[in-house]
């Protein structure tokens, strides 16, 4: 149905789910995924639950680059599920096997329906992702083996509920 929310992941940081806490939403994204038509094309064996992993994948990829970018953040990838309107998710630019999605408003705590955060033991592989995601992002073999050692890390499940438990 057109009518259904889309579940779009959003690349986050620890820092970001503070923000989340105290203002009772995530400022506009500047990086979000879901599973989009080109993603559907590109992996047209996939079921539902491996396009979705797909893109959450890539949204943990994203928070990588976030973590580059603040270096005072925890080194943990955090990624937040999202269920919105679909009015509320425009497409990316169309490429083949593309799930980035553009999110432009700001992102209620309402919506929220998972957080998903690194535990603490990644913490290590995460921070040396983080300092060359851009390298692996470029081709770098040595880089991406590094960010392939982050990703030997499963995030782990939060209820929205449990947000001040992350904090």
């Amino acid at each position: 149905m057109a009518d259904e929310p889309v579940r779009v992941y959003l690349p986050a940081t620890l820092p970001a789910l503070a923000g989340l806490r105290d203002k009772g939403e995530l400022s506009p994204p500047g990086e979000a995924h879901a599973v989009t038509p080109d993603l559907r094309e590109w992996y047209a064996e996939g079921d539902e639950e491996e396009l979705e992993y797909v893109a959450f994948t890539r949204a943990a990829q994203g928070a990588l680059r976030l973590l580059r970018a603040d270096a005072e953040a925890p080194r943990r990838r955090v990624v937040v599920s999202v269920d919105l309107p679909p009015s509320a998710v425009r497409p990316g630019p169309r490429e083949l096997g593309s799930s980035l999605v553009v999110v432009a408003d700001a992102v209620a705590l309402g919506v929220v329906a998972a957080i998903h955060v690194d535990a603490e033991e990644a913490e290590s592989d995460v921070g040396a992702a983080a300092a060359v995601v851009a390298e692996a992002e470029a081709g770098d073999p040595d880089a991406q083996f590094t960010v392939d050692g982050a990703e030997d890390h499963d995030l782990l499940w939060y209820d929205p509920t449990e947000l001040d438990q992350l904090i």
